[in-house]
């Protein structure tokens, strides 16, 4: 097949963009561009680039603090503002001339290349915030404990990265303070000896994503 000239080549649909964060805008009552930079708490030129549909260029953290202001998911925004869903329509721009079989073929082959993308993507913002899941709940603890620490005031801060937990169906296997039955599966003891059901206390929480054990929760006897 014969290389496409840059006029013949698909180009971004900026209006297509324009519109859809238009319409996630007025969802949540945000009336401009420099409406939604203030509540996500990015700049100007990161809304652009999102209407730009260069969602897929951007930055974790700035995904997540848009995607939290939208009130949409991660994943969501992604798929709405970039390229991911507008592959090229060579075939299916004719339907008279397009082989249904190979038209099948390269959808099924689009949707395994968008999941397998969607995994890595996932596994490496997991790895990023690592030392965050496992620290984070106890500091909140103890600010929560003592409402004088200046650590209160950065609480809000985080609230992009649980929204980002929560669109991924990650969950605290139990708060940081909580007593529970010691479970060794899903528990780890710090100090002391347990036996599975006696009383311990939490930590540091844990987290699992469905079925699957993420980190156990840190424990110690009551």
């Amino acid at each position: 097949m014969p290389d496409r000239s840059p006029s013949e080549m698909p180009q971004p649909d900026f209006a297509l963009y324009a519109n859809r964060l238009r319409n996630r805008m007025q969802q949540v009552n945000l009336s401009s561009y420099q409406a939604v930079s203030k509540a996500a708490g990015v700049s100007k030129w990161q809304i652009e680039q999102l209407r730009q549909g260069k969602a897929a260029e951007m930055r974790l953290n700035v995904l997540c603090q848009i995607a939290a202001a939208l009130q949409v998911s991660l994943d969501t925004l992604i798929r709405e503002f970039s390229e991911l869903e507008n592959l090229p329509q060579s075939a299916s721009d004719n339907p008279n001339s397009a082989n249904p079989d190979s038209v099948q073929a390269s959808n099924s082959l689009q949707a395994q290349q968008h999941e397998q993308l969607q995994q890595e993507f996932q596994q490496a913002a997991l790895q990023a915030i690592e030392s965050w899941l496992i620290q984070f709940p106890t500091a909140a603890y103890a600010a929560q404990q003592n409402p004088q620490l200046s650590a209160v005031k950065l609480l809000p801060l985080m609230r992009p990265i649980e929204q980002l937990l929560q669109n991924w169906g990650i969950e605290s296997i139990a708060p940081v303070g909580t007593e529970l039955p010691y479970d060794p599966q899903r528990h780890q003891l710090m100090e002391g000896t347990a036996q599975p059901g006696d009383r311990v206390r939490v930590r540091y929480t844990g987290y699992c994503q469905g079925d699957r054990l993420l980190h156990r929760a840190k424990v110690s006897p009551c």
